[in-house]
């Protein structure tokens, strides 16, 4: 099943910058091969349900083994099973109407 996801993992107990956590998440993303886009207080994040999951989970693993104590991870979920959408099809949408 296919899944769009909107992503924001925060680091607790690593300062005030957490600039390196967050690329760090994102060359996660970028290897594993997903469809992504950083925006300014997270990510949006489309594939196969398992390979996204899979790779929310490495950047928890991964932000830990920087240091971080605690993560607080804000996460939005949506599947469709009447058509294939993209991130992309859903910005051309709202864009076509302005």
């Amino acid at each position: 099943m296919n899944v769009m996801v909107d992503l924001c993992v925060v680091p607790m107990g690593v300062g005030v910058s957490v600039s390196p956590h967050v690329a760090a998440c994102q060359r996660i993303l970028r290897e594993a091969g997903l469809q992504h886009q950083m925006h300014a207080w997270g990510t949006n994040i489309e594939g196969d349900w398992d390979a996204v999951f899979a790779a929310i989970k490495k950047c928890h693993e991964t932000v830990h083994g920087m240091g971080a104590p605690r993560i607080v991870t804000s996460l939005k979920i949506g599947t469709r099973t009447d058509r294939v959408q993209t991130m992309e099809d859903k910005i051309r949408s709202v864009r076509e109407k302005l």
